[in-house]
């Protein structure tokens, strides 16, 4: 699997003004779209250049994984980075209560800002992070990952993008604040 990381012009990632629509896509791990819906960019948070926040809600029915519970009506903060191989998603119920966060390993994030509307791309690379306000975490599809046929190096990265998420988790870092 080769990595689709594309050019990143920091300034363009960093100055979509919040309001902006886009179109938000998932890639599975091996490239193939998976979904395809629609955000509004969020400020920027603490002034990040590294980090755009795009707004989301949850329409499909209610699903739970793990501990966490999506529901329809809730509301997703979606933290995506061009340099960090990880985006996560803070969870909030209808009412605005943060349920969790929902991190994935990924190849970087990247825009195509061709059309008439952004569409921000992510690609999984099978490992997740589950983690609740109550300061608990699971690791999610160790064993897709341990069955993936990957190179080594790539098995690497996502491990090591692992560790990072849990250590940013554990000390409330970006992508993990309360919204």
């Amino acid at each position: 699997m080769d990595s689709p990381l594309r050019p990143v012009d920091r300034l363009t990632w960093a100055n979509l003004a919040p309001g902006t629509e886009i179109e938000i896509v998932k890639l599975a791990p091996g490239g193939e779209e998976v979904t395809r819906y629609p955000g509004i960019i969020q400020a920027a948070p603490h002034n990040s250049e590294e980090w755009i926040v795009a707004e989301a809600w949850w329409t499909r029915e209610s699903l739970h994984v793990g501990e966490l519970l999506f529901a329809t009506g809730d509301r997703l903060l979606e933290y995506f980075s061009p340099s960090h191989p990880y985006d996560a998603f803070a969870v909030f119920s209808p009412a605005g209560v943060l349920r969790g966060w929902y991190a994935n390993v990924t190849w970087p994030s990247w825009m195509d800002l061709d059309g008439h509307q952004p569409v921000l791309y992510w690609h999984d690379l099978y490992v997740d992070l589950i983690a609740l306000p109550n300061g608990s975490y699971t690791i999610m599809d160790e064993d897709e990952l341990a069955a993936a046929p990957i190179a080594a190096d790539v098995r690497a990265m996502v491990q090591t993008a692992r560790d990072e998420l849990i250590r940013r988790f554990k000390n409330r870092e970006l992508p993990f604040i309360d919204g």
